[in-house]
């Protein structure tokens, strides 16, 4: 994918987290891309749907699989707001995820790059290419704002 690939589909993903925003829930979103076609978009819903495991990314993969007829994810590229969670990189592993493409990292969950590397590591059956920091300060800002309101 080229540059200003990844810099249209971020921006989908941060419509994503902005509607997430609106709707009460952390703002992060993301999109799941093939053929250079957004196949699904989604939000986190964890709030709205009362369900630890309703974020963005996990809900995209159940949605892309639903479309495609099949788990495997291997010709999708993933693009989202913030560094996956050890959950969610999981996920992306088992579904075969082509590539991840993340905007903020997340010292304090991430499980791509800021604690653990978990789409990466050689020791797992499937590992995925990843482009991290693609509108790092849009995704970052969001999240700040929304965690300033929120202990104020």
């Amino acid at each position: 994918m080229k540059q200003a690939d990844d810099l249209r589909f971020m921006a989908e993903a941060i419509k994503q987290a902005e509607e997430a925003e609106k709707a009460g829930e952390v703002p992060i979103g993301a999109v799941i891309i093939k053929d250079g076609e957004v196949l699904a978009a989604e939000r986190n819903r964890r709030e709205e749907l009362n369900d630890a495991t309703a974020h963005a990314e996990i809900l995209l993969i159940r949605q892309a699989g639903e479309k495609l007829g099949g788990w495997r994810l291997s010709e999708c590229t993933l693009y989202v707001t913030l560094e996956p969670c050890p959950m969610c990189a999981g996920a992306l592993v088992l579904a075969r995820l082509h590539r991840l493409v993340f905007g903020a990292p997340d010292p304090k969950a991430g499980a791509v790059v800021s604690l653990y590397d978990l789409v990466r590591d050689s020791r797992l059956n499937h590992s995925l290419k990843v482009s991290g920091g693609v509108m790092q300060e849009q995704c970052a800002a969001l999240l700040r704002d929304f965690f300033r309101q929120r202990r104020d």
